[in-house]
């Protein structure tokens, strides 16, 4: 399979992106209308996870810029944070870099019940790390021979390990950090790193090439997102990783709202509340 990654990746990006530019936009009214699907199949994927104890992670990589953030959005906001837990690991303390490379994601792995949605991963060492050089061969190496093995054994363990690498063009992917630089409001957004990752363009390709190569397993295989239309890919995104997971809904009583109680002589306090000023 991964060699099958190899052979054909240029030839299929040129037909996906000619794909995707053949498709009009996609009308808010449409894309909100679907989302709304979709959040409820969410909320029932939730109750059923609680319910089977089962234990999900879902991984995020892919370019900067690519929009891997805005999809984590969509799938938490109607859904509960003890269950959807998002982990976005900032860059590791001198205490951090000494350990094993996987240690630092252990504690943060889903117990029964439990999904979690990984914001980066284990996968910077052949990203991030491989590229501006900030681990050594002999550590890159290893992590790409290990890693298959090592996800095996997790799976194998009864975690269900969910794979997305976010793909845009190099057009968009000017367009969105250019956005950046002039929003106020998305400034924060860019780092140096994202510098570094808009010019090391090619760098960043060979090494995500190389990752596929040695990580897009049977066992643990990489779905690759197209990412240019921001609304497509999060709808695509979550349809997919819903169906990946053999979930039912699960039967619910219905709910009736009881009455409220009887006052039995409350009255409000003299007490002077400070409201917020109502500025809108």
């Amino acid at each position: 399979m991964a060699k099958k990654q190899k052979t054909q990746p240029r030839k299929t990006q040129n037909l996906q992106a000619e794909q995707s530019a053949a498709k009009p936009k996609l009308k808010r009214m449409e894309y909100e209308a679907q989302m709304a699907m979709l959040h409820t199949e969410l909320v029932k994927l939730q109750l059923w996870v609680k319910r089977t104890g089962a234990k999900i992670i879902v991984l995020f990589e892919g370019r900067d810029a690519a929009g891997k953030g805005g999809v984590i959005k969509r799938i938490t906001e109607r859904v509960s944070p003890r269950v959807f837990r998002v982990v976005a690991l900032p860059a590791p303390s001198e205490r951090e870099r000494s350990q094993v490379h996987f240690q630092r994601y252990f504690e943060h792995f889903p117990a029964g019940g439990e999904i979690v949605i990984l914001d980066r991963s284990w996968y910077n060492r052949a990203g991030v790390e491989r590229v501006m050089g900030f681990c050594t061969d002999e550590e890159y190496d290893r992590f790409l021979k290990v890693c298959p093995a090592w996800e095996k054994d997790i799976i194998n363990d009864g975690v269900t390990l969910i794979k997305y690498w976010f793909d845009i063009s190099q057009d968009e992917q000017t367009r969105r950090f250019s956005e950046r630089i002039n929003d106020p409001r998305k400034i924060w957004k860019l780092s140096p790193m994202d510098l570094e990752s808009h010019r090391r363009w090619y760098d960043y390709a060979r090494a995500r090439d190389a990752m596929f190569a040695a990580t897009d397993t049977p066992e643990s295989p990489w779905y690759v997102v197209r990412a240019d239309d921001k609304r497509r890919a999060r709808l695509n995104c979550i349809a997919h990783f819903l169906s990946m997971i053999p979930y039912k809904e699960i039967p619910r009583e219905k709910v009736i709202l009881p009455p409220r109680q009887d006052a039995k002589g409350y009255q409000k306090p003299e007490h002077t509340f400070r409201f917020v000023p109502e500025r809108y």
